[in-house]
């Protein structure tokens, strides 16, 4: 009797393990990470022709070209309003400094002016996409 009592309780416990092994989700304590959308023009933005990605990240800006990953160009950039950014460019091709200022008219789409006239888009890249 006491045998057959010890393989009640053996049995019951390996059938609780086998529902936690079960479960989905974390576990206590753990938790599940949170995606947040970006904020302002906070993260990586490609030009339209493909050619470029800029990379906005607390102030500081880099411009990579997508097919050699090479750095094209680096600066600064402020928030002048919610939806506008004045950013300092410096060339590393050409070592020259121009301005250029962006209006970020959806949480997408920034349309950009350089000091010298020329207009371009950004579209944001989307998190997981090469």
């Amino acid at each position: 009797m006491h045998f057959a009592r010890k393989s009640a309780l053996a049995g019951a416990a390996l059938g609780l393990l086998a529902i936690a092994g079960c479960q989905t989700g974390p576990g206590p304590g753990l938790t599940t990470p949170v995606v947040r959308a970006p904020q302002g023009v906070e993260g990586e933005w490609l030009s339209t022709d493909g050619v470029a990605m800029s990379r906005f990240n607390a102030g500081t800006f880099e411009t990579l070209a997508v097919d050699t990953g090479n750095k094209l160009a680096t600066g600064t950039y402020q928030n002048t309003s919610p939806t506008m950014v004045t950013i300092s460019v410096t060339s590393i091709i050409r070592q020259t400094t121009s301005s250029v200022n962006c209006s970020l008219v959806t949480a997408t789409q920034m349309n950009c002016t350089s000091s010298a006239g020329q207009q371009f888009v950004l579209v944001r890249k989307q998190p997981g996409v090469a």
